[in-house]
């Protein structure tokens, strides 16, 4: 299997929602729970039915809110994708994944107009070494799941628990039989943030899922190697959070927030 996810149907009704059917497979099954999918490859998903809904020449998606109200199942599922607010300018739109009778994943993307702002750019957020400057990286065979073998990491000598660099690619499609855009493909690996740099050595003693993903891009991606620049913290009452910042082979292009729940094992 050279994709993700199989597309059984898709259909738009009077309101404009469009539902499509999906169907995962292997390749998207997650780290936490054999039946579940990974939220990467889920939020790639997402990504493309936002990416592709009435698209606009004059406008890009700047932000994706993910939130993720429980266990990602697995096999045939649906996503419905709708306009929230319509505007000139700014818009709002809105993907549920549905299976099972529950909602799994909901996000909200914000599209903004494009235009020249080159008089007054700059950025703070710097530029990191090339994936051809880092090694073949082993640290996320110590997860399970078909998602995480389908990726090539690449890491480098200061990679560290709780902070490190890792540069992520992959070779599948998102959809079989569907080119997916350089942006579907880098944020169908994004989420995988959350396991580069764990800040627990050896066998864990306490999980720690997240509920959330927020992206904001100053600057839209291009690329197939998703470079994370990742910083987690855990707090003192149960909740941690994974903070990234976001590259491409051409910079940084912007950044994602995880908040976790930290759970004790055994």
């Amino acid at each position: 299997m050279t994709a993700y996810y199989q597309q059984l149907s898709r259909s738009t009704d009077a309101s404009g929602t469009v539902t499509a059917q999906y169907c995962s497979n292997i390749h998207a099954q997650g780290a936490w729970n054999p039946h579940e999918q990974h939220m990467a490859p889920a939020s790639g998903l997402l990504a493309a039915e936002l990416e592709q809904f009435s698209p606009r020449d004059d406008m890009r998606i700047g932000r994706i809110s993910y939130d993720i109200f429980g266990l990602i199942s697995f096999g045939e599922f649906s996503i419905e994708t709708s306009v929230i607010r319509a505007g000139r300018t700014i818009e709002l739109l809105e993907s549920k994944m549905l299976a099972n009778g529950k909602t799994c994943v909901v996000a909200r993307a914000w599209r903004m107009c494009i235009q020249d702002s080159s008089s007054v750019a700059g950025l703070e957020d710097q530029a990191i070494h090339h994936p051809d400057q880092y090694t073949l990286w082993s640290g996320l065979e110590k997860w399970p799941g078909g998602f995480i073998q389908s990726l090539e990491a690449r890491s480098n000598e200061q990679h560290r628990a709780g902070k490190g660099v890792v540069w992520l690619n992959n070779e599948k499609q998102m959809v079989e039989g569907h080119a997916a855009s350089d942006f579907v493909h880098l944020m169908g690996m994004l989420d995988t943030a959350n396991g580069i740099v764990p800040r627990q050595e050896g066998q864990f003693e306490w999980a720690f899922p997240n509920l959330d993903l927020q992206v904001h891009m100053y600057r839209a991606p291009q690329g197939r190697w998703l470079g994370l620049e990742t910083v987690q913290q855990y707090g003192t009452d149960g909740i941690g959070l994974t903070s990234s910042v976001l590259h491409d082979v051409y910079g940084p292009f912007g950044r994602s927030e995880q908040i976790l729940t930290l759970r004790k094992l055994g």
